[in-house]
């Protein structure tokens, strides 16, 4: 049976979001004044993303009838199109996907209440700083009968929740550290005790908003006009145009191309079209030994903690996002800095496939199955393209990114050759993956646009929706295996 949620009396909440791509000129704008008494807000931005112009992002006017389905059922669902499903319909079979797992999850039968569902969505996502996802949901959060003093922050919300806090700062940060003596507080605590179905459906949101998250800053995703930082009230330059400028038959003069970008890089999708073609030959001709494989990991693992970010400098989260989380100065750490050792996470002694998956499905039915499928959904996305050359294979590519964020992770698969992720991805392009897994608040635009200068926005997304995938489900790996250890 789904879950409704009650629709806002306020009309600001309920606006599409293409709408929010218009502008107010300022004749309009005193027109409004002048006959209506109020002041028109117009978007900060220029689009759904900061990184990506505005006129490349499927508009909701122009896509295919499958598409305009999907976008339909999102807007019935949730009452908006937001930005993110915007830079998503790059990808119309993975957005489908996604939307119905966080329908699912959000909204449907489970066993969590939706207010708490909410309120874990604003705490995950607040550990990332991420002020765009945390609006949102306060918003729902409100819209569903939440309590609005749990808003003033976490000490103001129930104990239950505020004991999930621990867990919350541990799977963002440093999921290497998470044991069953954590899951067993949660589940052991008399007054507030949560029961193992509960603490799934929260471990599959915590992990969910953890690495939206990261995708959120990986676009550079840019708050709708209805929003917090979505709008302003000043008046609009002469260069920017107005919704009267469509019935004119104006056009939209305010991007240009980064042509001699893509010049400079010329030759740079056949160099890594080259490597991938020697490294397949390499492969057919001898394989390398488990002890060799194993070196190679662990080379690699020592290496991905060199990799720092260009902006590696410490982010202040504001009051307002702050107060949803305890401990703001725990962040991000290398699992093997200064000498400590955490043993290596063998994907063959405890799988997603082979252990995680039935787990989830068993304590909260169906979820299992529709994350499998978004992960396969991301793993398996391919076009057969880079950049203008068609007929390529792109899963050695694919792999060798999923992989390399488990490698950070501690995560290692026995069959792979780690020493095909130097060969794949060079410097600038790990920067952004370390970035924007690990401390995606840090992601900037001179990152997004330094790695992979050649290929198309749509080949970036993609990009990015594999590192929230592979993310989410390192996560999620240790925390099911610290609730298996529990339970046996």
């Amino acid at each position: 049976m789904r879950h409704a949620i009650a629709p806002s009396e306020n009309v600001e909440n309920n606006s599409i979001a293409v709408t929010d791509l218009f502008k107010i000129c300022t004749h309009c704008e005193r027109l409004a004044k002048k006959d209506l008494g109020i002041r028109i807000p117009r978007p900060l931005g220029s689009g759904p993303s900061r990184f990506i112009p505005e006129k490349e992002i499927l508009q909701v006017s122009k896509v295919d009838a499958s598409t305009q389905a999907i976008f339909e059922d999102a807007f019935a669902a949730l009452h908006r199109l937001d930005n993110i499903s915007l830079v998503m319909s790059f990808h119309p079979q993975y957005l489908g996907s996604f939307l119905r797992t966080q329908h699912y999850l959000l909204q449907m039968d489970g066993p969590l209440p939706l207010h708490y569902r909410h309120y874990i969505c604003i705490m995950a996502a607040a550990r990332h700083q991420c002020s765009y996802l945390v609006n949102l949901h306060v918003n729902d959060f409100l819209q569903v009968g939440g309590n609005t003093k749990w808003l003033n922050g976490l000490n103001e919300a129930p104990q239950k929740l505020q004991q999930l806090g621990e867990i919350n700062k541990i799977l963002a940060h440093r999921p290497w550290l998470l044991t069953k003596e954590h899951i067993e507080r949660l589940l052991k605590t008399e007054e507030h005790s949560w029961s193992l179905a509960e603490l799934i459906h929260a471990v599959v949101l915590l992990t969910h908003y953890h690495s939206l998250s990261s995708f959120t800053f990986g676009c550079g995703i840019m708050p709708e006009i209805n929003c917090d930082g979505g709008h302003t009230f000043r008046p609009p330059s002469v260069s920017q145009y107005c919704v009267c400028d469509i019935a004119n038959g104006n056009g939209h003069a305010n991007h240009h191309d980064d042509l001699l970008g893509n010049q400079e890089m010329c030759g740079e999708v056949e160099e890594l079209m080259e490597r991938m073609k020697q490294l397949q030959e390499c492969r057919d001709d001898e394989e390398a030994s488990q002890e060799e494989m194993a070196t190679r990991f662990e080379r690699e693992k020592t290496e991905s903690m060199l990799v720092v970010t260009s902006e590696d400098e410490e982010c202040v989260p504001s009051r307002d996002i702050s107060r949803h989380f305890e401990d703001t100065s725990y962040g991000y750490q290398d699992f093997s800095r200064r000498g400590e050792q955490v043993p290596t996470f063998r994907a063959q002694d405890y799988s997603w496939e082979d252990h995680g998956f039935s787990l989830v499905n068993r304590l909260y039915p169906d979820v299992g199955q529709m994350l499998d499928e978004k992960f396969q959904m991301a793993y398996n996305l391919t076009y057969n393209t880079m950049a203008t050359h068609k007929d390529v294979d792109t899963s050695m590519l694919r792999r060798a990114i999923w992989n390399y964020i488990h490698c950070m992770f501690g995560i290692r698969y026995d069959d792979y050759d780690y020493g095909e992720i130097n060969q794949l991805l060079d410097r600038s392009f790990k920067i952004y993956i370390k970035t924007m897994v690990c401390s995606p608040e840090k992601t900037t635009k001179r990152m997004y646009e330094s790695f992979w200068r050649q290929f198309q926005h749509s080949e970036k997304v993609h990009v990015n929706l594999l590192l929230m995938e592979a993310r989410m489900q390192a996560e999620l790996l240790y925390a099911l295996r610290a609730i298996t250890r529990y339970m046996t």
